[in-house]
């Protein structure tokens, strides 16, 4: 028999990263009611009676980003009895990649969103910052092993904004050669014939990525990263 003096609510949280050529960054929005308004938040939602998590999740996520079929990942449950202290709540997380420069025209207003670098992030409600926290390790882990975080590239791009996404992610100074290197011998990139003249003299080619390759290696272990902790 369940018992009918406790009673739960399931929510999801999404959290989205997202790269603009540069720098890493997470998405988050500004909490539009009581209690905790206008604070920063990740973006979140009860799942209905109808719904799964993962549908509950994707709907979230177009509401926000006005999106569809974009990585995402559930991640982990956050449950513990005083996490919302305006009532018991059990948050399902997800995390989700993003290219900014593709869709930042899309990211709906309604919310005041706004990307924030990895490095910035600011104090977030309830136990929202753990919540990225361990959707960053996870990241960390998946991306060593598997080539992820090339959901989070536009089309077309450089060598140096790829090594730009990984040490962004990872917080660390690559070696160059080594990790091109390592990156060619996947044979995951097609070169172009274009050049990118704005942010070097010489220009850097521009690559695509062969998804051939990319689906057949992306459940692969790659080892981009030998320690990714």
């Amino acid at each position: 028999m369940y018992p009918t003096t406790c009673k739960s609510f399931v929510a999801v949280d999404c959290i989205i990263f997202g790269f603009d050529g540069e720098d890493v960054k997470l998405l988050l929005i500004h909490r539009g009611f009581e209690p905790l308004k206008d604070q920063w938040s990740l973006m979140g939602g009860f799942v209905e009676e109808t719904e799964s998590p993962d549908e509950a999740a994707n709907r979230v996520l177009k509401k926000l980003t006005g999106l569809k079929g974009v990585y995402m990942e559930q991640m982990d449950v956050f449950g513990n009895p005083n996490r919302d202290p305006y009532g018991k709540t059990i948050s399902i997380c997800y995390f989700a990649l993003i290219d900014i420069q593709k869709y930042k025209h899309q990211i709906i207003n309604d919310y005041r969103a706004a990307w924030f670098s990895l490095k910035e992030i600011p104090d977030l409600i309830l136990d929202h910052n753990d919540m990225v926290a361990a959707a960053r390790n996870r990241l960390k882990y998946k991306a060593a092993l598997h080539p992820i975080l090339f959901e989070l590239l536009p089309d077309k791009f450089t060598i140096p904004q790829i090594m730009s996404l990984y040490e962004g992610v990872y917080d660390i100074i690559l070696d160059k050669r080594n990790f091109n290197r390592k990156l060619i011998s996947t044979k995951l990139l097609i070169k172009t014939n274009e050049k990118d003249k704005l942010n070097s003299k010489k220009g850097a080619y521009y690559f695509k990525l062969n998804a051939d390759i990319y689906k057949e290696k992306f459940s692969a272990f790659i080892n981009f990263i030998p320690n990714p902790n």
